[in-house]
């Protein structure tokens, strides 16, 4: 180092002292090869002498080398072939050895393949997986395992399109075979209710047993055979009757759902199912149009439903996880919303009340298969009680038409019974009992007529057709008590109420028509207790109960008869009108004819055999309609006089009049309904009376002085009237009598009229100031 240092003269002194240690080191070389000359001498010529010695050692390792090779010639073949097969050897060992590692790979690519051809899916993926995990490692540097390797995920795609193309056509199959699964789950639950109900009543006639022996051994013996027959349809009907999976392939599902799931992918699978479910449920849900008009409509609309949910029942306890409870229960709740709005729509259309009650029998039915399933129905049952009031409807309109059938083929007479069988024949129809009618002989004629027993069978038909829809509801004998008093109660208040108001309103309902309409609606009213017992024997709830509720036929038929009894007043009173349209009076006569007027005399025999048919009404009603026949006769006969279309009355025509009114006296007093105390019917004539006498009399001195006093003979003449008429006698007294003024009496008797009148108008001015 410190040659390069920056001493002067460093570089020269190395040199030097190099080349001094260069030369020391000649010398020590040079005294070296003096030392060992000598030797070096010695050697060369024991070399030379060992030279001959070497060329005749090469000749003869020459020629036994040429002799060893060739004696070796055959040995190196023989050497070398055994060489050669022992290569070969090591090579089939290896090959055998690579081909026995090769050959598990290519088995299970080939068992894949064969598994693959046959659809079996998931084993073909189990076998995908052993190949990943376990075979194709050992082998991996070899080409076809690449390729292999590279065709593993296309295969999984592959079995993934076909397992979900699978599962399409699966999901396709039960929508089309839907209704057919829940036609047969619904037959099963309604063999199911109808053993139940077989065995109960097995169950009900064993404890009955020791009351009543004789009844309930005939009971006892019918309900084993119906339950024997019910035993013999379940085992024959058992091998036809099919499960949904005998129905359905579900293989397709299990094997796609275990697919996903290998492949990691079974959310996705879970939420296609249930997305392309909920589709398929909409779907099933959404009614035909016409679905209204036929039963079959609703029982394939019913199927399809049951269908649905026995599917996602069976999928829901086979599977894990592919549906919940949640999901079905949210699905469920879902579809029956759908389902109340399509029943409430759709069932609004039915008129006909057969349709409405198997409608209720699918209901009830429907219900009951899903309810076996674990789907909660409560709201189902809430829809048959609004179904119940439309079928009530229905049931209405239908007995509102019979009723009108019965009320037009009635003729309103009498019942004739020729025997004993004819008799019984109508009272056992109609709860009549009458201990006098039944002394009489036959022939013999009962009160009512047709109609009477007719409409009170029509009511107990009504109650037993009510009493169908109330089956099956799963309510208790009270409420259905109560609901076939109410429909009755309906059917009564409303609908024969209203039948019966309609037929006593109807123009050709005479009067001896009305007449037997209020004696049958007495009968019926009478006949109402029967219909309460009548139900309280189907039910078996007491009419004791504190809840029972009570018919309103009591009313129904009062208010019937009060519209018959104000018919029969008015159709008198029109009659009497047609009469007195008839009269044809000469109001200028200047003498009565001296009879009564012959429409007259027509209108009282009229009346007299009208009163006649009235002794099988009720005294109050006959006594009415006869006061108010004569208050309307005797108000028309006023009228008549009064009319402002007259112009002028004869004392001929008054003194006519007059002999009208007797007839009508004469008539009032002959009693034509009995039951009037004294000459009271006579009073319905009292205003005319008075106003005849004054005229006839000419005693106006005696009503002019008397007036306003309560014991005035004329207490009942109006001065308004008596002035009218006076007026038209004295226009009539000027017409008639040209040369009057030359009789002193004529002359005299129209300054009396003229006095008359004044005094009137005054009378009636001083009336009208006040």
């Amino acid at each position: 180092r410190s040659v390069y240092d920056d001493q002067p003269n460093a570089h020269q002194k190395f040199m030097e002292k190099l080349d001094a240690c260069i030369r020391n080191h000649d010398r020590e070389i040079e005294k070296m090869c003096n030392f060992h000359h000598q030797g070096f001498v010695d050697a060369i010529t024991e070399l030379l002498k060992v030279r001959a010695d070497a060329e005749k050692l090469k000749v003869q390792v020459t020629d036994t080398n040429r002799r060893l090779q060739d004696a070796g010639k055959e040995v190196i073949a023989q050497t070398e072939e055994i060489i050669r097969c022992r290569v070969q050897q090591r090579n089939i060992t290896t090959v055998v050895e690579k081909l026995q590692l090769c050959l598990p790979v290519l088995e299970m690519y080939s068992k894949l393949k064969e598994q693959m051809s046959v659809k079996r899916y998931y084993s073909a993926l189990k076998t995908m997986e052993q190949l990943e995990n376990l075979y194709l490692p050992r082998v991996s540097q070899y080409r076809f395992c690449q390729i292999m390797i590279e065709n593993l995920p296309k295969l999984r795609e592959e079995i993934k399109e076909i397992s979900m193309s699978d599962l399409k056509d699966f999901l396709e199959s039960i929508r089309k075979h839907s209704d057919r699964i829940g036609e047969t789950a619904m037959k099963q639950a309604q063999q199911q209710k109808t053993f139940s109900t077989a065995l109960q009543k097995q169950n009900n006639v064993n404890y009955g047993r020791n009351m009543h022996l004789g009844r309930n051994r005939i009971l006892e013996s019918k309900n084993e055979s119906t339950l024997k027959r019910t035993f013999e349809d379940e085992d024959e009907h058992e091998e036809e009757i099919l499960t949904a999976q005998d129905l359905v392939d579900f293989s397709p599902v299990y094997r796609c759902l275990h697919i996903y799931s290998v492949l990691g992918d079974g959310e996705i699978f879970e939420n296609y199912y249930r997305k392309q479910r909920r589709k398929q449920a909409r779907l099933v849900l959404q009614p035909q149009s016409s679905m209204h008009e036929t039963v079959e409509g609703y029982r394939r609309y019913f199927s399809q439903i049951v269908g649905f949910f026995v599917v996602e029942d069976h999928i829901l306890h086979v599977t894990q996880g592919l549906v919940t409870r949640t999901y079905t229960d949210e699905l469920w709740n879902m579809a029956l919303s759908k389902i109340i709005a399509v029943l409430r729509t759709h069932s609004s259309y039915c008129s006909d009340p057969d349709l409405v009650l198997e409608l209720k029998n699918l209901i009830v039915v429907f219900a009951d298969t899903l309810q076996g399933y674990g789907f909660p129905v409560n709201r189902l049952f809430d829809l048959l009680f609004e179904i119940r009031d439309q079928y009530n409807e229905t049931l209405l309109k239908k007995w509102s038409g019979l009723f009108r059938d019965i009320f037009e083929a009635d003729n309103y007479s009498p019942i004739p019974v020729a025997n004993e069988e004819e008799y019984r024949i109508v009272i056992s129809k109609f709860p009549f009992q009458d201990p006098e009618l039944d002394k009489q002989s036959f022939p013999k004629k009962l009160p009512m007529s047709q109609s009477v027993p007719q409409i009170y069978m029509q009511v107990k038909e009504f109650i037993y057709a009510s009493l169908k829809f109330s089956e099956s509801l799963h309510r208790s004998s009270t409420e259905i008590d109560d609901m076939l008093r109410k429909s009755t109660n309906l059917l009564l208040t409303r609908t024969l109420s209203s039948c019966l108001q309609n037929l006593i309103k109807k123009p050709h309902i005479g009067l001896t028509e009305l007449v037997q309409i209020i004696i049958n609606t007495t009968h019926l009213e009478q006949a109402c207790k029967y219909l309460e017992d009548f139900i309280s024997n189907i039910t078996n709830i007491s009419q004791l109960t504190v809840h029972t509720a009570r018919l309103y036929g009591l009313s129904t038929f009062k208010d019937a008869r009060h519209a018959a009894e104000g018919e029969i007043y008015t159709k008198l009173n029109q009659k009497i009108d047609e009469f007195i349209q008839i009269a044809d009076y000469d109001w200028t006569m200047s003498e009565s004819d001296g009879r009564a007027s012959g429409y007259l005399m027509d209108l009282i025999n009229f009346l007299r055999s009208t009163f006649q048919v009235f002794t099988h009404l009720p005294g109050k009603v006959a006594q009415t309609a006869c006061m108010s026949a004569c208050q309307h006769l005797s108000m028309s006969l006023m009228q008549m006089l009064l009319d402002s279309e007259l112009k002028q009355i004869s004392m001929g025509a008054i003194q006519q009049f007059n002999l009208d009114v007797i007839q009508c006296e004469l008539f009032a007093s002959s009693e034509p309904v009995p039951g009037f105390q004294g000459d009271t019917l006579q009073l319905a004539f009292i205003d005319l009376r008075q106003l005849l006498d004054l005229f006839m009399v000419w005693d106006w001195s005696t009503y002019l002085a008397d007036y306003g006093q309560a014991t005035s003979k004329y207490l009942r003449v109006n001065p308004s009237t008596a002035l009218t008429l006076l007026e038209k006698m004295k226009d009539s007294s000027k017409k008639n009598n040209i040369f009057a003024q030359f009789r002193k009496n004529d002359r005299d008797k129209q300054k009396l009229i003229e006095t008359v009148v004044k005094q009137l108008r005054s009378l009636v001015n001083g009336m009208s100031q006040h």
